[in-house]
């Protein structure tokens, strides 16, 4: 290999683990970020799921050694130290493999997620109270609010709720009701609201003034949308790491000897 490809082939890689470095960042932020989260989807399913609070766990460590090793390429990259790029070699495998593992359990397991999916929002719903307080009937709030969804499959889910159906007038969930555009959409109602000029009767879901499509055909459209966008970045995301285990390895052929003097001293 001669110098110019060596030289060429030191700063590819030097970039690619600066990326890297900002990656690792990311996906621990990510993390991070699911386990203080209280008002998505992911609280809902977060205070009834211990699958997902592992998920953040493995999300922080996850992005912890690639900010480790996006730092140990850099290093080895630059001041050519054959140690530090075996590492670097090493351990962007190991999470290469790590993501294709994720990726198949996560394929066959859909059903089974989506089941607990509906299984959590079903109890939430069950069990919602007028004066809601808890974390995750807020989290729900929410998610309907923002989402203007109501339900899991539709709005018919909150039949199964007997504070809501023993009203007898036209009464229905907050968060489901239909806003107009113009309308503060920050601001998320919470508990049971009764339709103006109701009359006493009984309280037929057919006359609440809500959204009727359920929250599970909205995720499943978001999802159909941004599918491309989604396998586009895992793409990018695995080629990238492909290239820099072609180029760390071709460096570290290249490196004979180990010079320990060009490591930087802290």
């Amino acid at each position: 290999m001669g110098a110019g490809c060596v030289k060429v082939t030191k700063y590819f890689l030097f970039l690619f683990n600066l990326l890297f470095f900002i990656l690792g960042a990311v996906i621990l932020g990510f993390g991070v970020w699911i386990l203080a989260d209280k008002n998505s989807f992911i609280s809902v399913l977060q205070t009834s799921s211990s699958s997902l609070q592992v998920g953040a766990y493995v999300f922080i460590g996850v992005g912890a050694i690639t900010i480790v090793m996006g730092f140990l390429g850099c290093i080895g990259a630059v001041n050519e130290v054959r140690c530090l790029l075996g590492l670097y070699f090493v351990f962007l495998l190991l999470i290469l493999i790590a993501q294709v593992t994720v990726g198949v359990l996560f394929y066959f397991n859909a059903d089974k997620l989506k089941k607990e999916m509906g299984n959590t929002v079903m109890d939430i719903i069950r069990n919602y109270t007028a004066n809601a307080t808890s974390s995750r009937e807020e989290a729900w709030d929410y998610v309907q609010a923002q989402v203007k969804c109501c339900g899991w499959v539709s709005h018919y889910n909150w039949t199964e709720n007997e504070e809501l159906m023993g009203f007898t007038k036209t009464t229905y969930p907050c968060s489901c009701e239909k806003i107009k555009e113009e309308d503060n959409q920050l601001i998320v109602k919470k508990g049971f609201c009764e339709a103006d000029n109701s009359t006493v009767g009984k309280n037929n879901p057919e006359d609440w003034l809500v959204n009727t499509e359920g929250c599970m055909e909205k995720a499943q459209a978001w999802l159909q949308e941004n599918f491309g966008i989604l396998l586009g970045v895992c793409a990018g995301v695995a080629v990238i790491e492909l290239l820099g285990l072609f180029l760390s390895i071709c460096l570290c052929r290249y490196i004979h000897s180990e010079d320990y003097s060009k490591v930087p001293k802290y």
